[in-house]
């Protein structure tokens, strides 16, 4: 056989491979609190798919959804909390069928590793000593919003105004604290572990001040790769999946909960 011939057998052979063996890419749009455990899966998701590529987009669930209603080529989200899915399920911009909850987180205050100062309570935030509380702009960011819910319960949102100073996601949260630029933040157990060093958890507001940290997952309705978003979701609720999401500290998601 010629090597003309050699090739054009290839190429057709090529052609004629069905799509799942060709190369395939699916973007998930992640609450980036989420960020090690879905990068984590994903190299397992990948290297059990060989031409699969996942891109990922990482941020604060109320922008992601933003994103999403605007028409960004997304496969899959995560949302940190159910009012961005829900937003999103009542446009009809995800699956309803494939939505799932796969995990849960609590809520925590943090302050830079070596200070100081005595925070161990909720009513320590109000004290003279404490100049800066971080939390996410609770207009975007779901830890902002379960902050807010958590302050509010406790009659102090309105005593700490003057100090807060808003993020843009939980990440920026915990590093405005691990530099020492505020006092205390607020973000999820599982994001203080992120930096560990840098870090010490001051309380735990009592969770029953805010809303259940959840996390949702949907196919997004306009997805080019749905079979693989929703093999993904697999993933997310299968042994595995929770295995790896309680090795970094999250909690299996609420019973009967869907």
């Amino acid at each position: 056989m010629s090597r003309a011939l050699r090739m054009a057998v290839l190429v057709l052979h090529v052609l004629s491979l069905p799509a799942v063996a060709r190369a395939q890419e699916m973007t998930l749009s992640v609450a980036i609190s989420m960020k090690e455990t879905v990068e984590t899966l994903g190299r397992q998701f990948m290297h059990s798919r060989p031409g699969v590529t996942l891109r990922y987009n990482f941020g604060a669930s109320g922008e992601l959804s933003k994103q999403i209603e605007a028409g960004a080529p997304v496969d899959l989200f995560i949302s940190a909390a159910q009012r961005q899915m829900d937003e999103l399920e009542q446009r009809g911009l995800i699956s309803t069928a494939s939505r799932r909850v796969f995990a849960r987180n609590v809520l925590t205050v943090i302050k830079p590793a070596g200070s100081a100062l005595d925070i161990s309570k909720p009513a320590d935030l109000v004290g003279p000593k404490v100049q800066r509380i971080v939390i996410g702009n609770p207009k975007t960011v779901p830890v902002g919003q379960y902050a807010e819910e958590s302050l509010k319960s406790l009659g102090l949102w309105e005593k700490v105004q003057p100090k807060l100073v808003l993020s843009e996601n939980v990440r920026q949260a915990l590093d405005y604290v691990a530099r020492g630029e505020v006092e205390a933040g607020f973000v999820y157990t599982t994001d203080m572990a992120v930096r560990g060093s840098q870090v010490v958890e001051a309380f735990r507001p009592a969770e029953d001040t805010y809303r259940p940290v959840t996390y949702p997952v949907a196919v997004v309705k306009a997805s080019k790769q749905p079979a693989l978003a929703q093999a993904f979701i697999d993933l997310l609720v299968s042994p595995d999946g929770q295995a790896a999401l309680a090795r970094l500290g999250f909690q299996p998601p609420p019973r009967g909960l869907r």
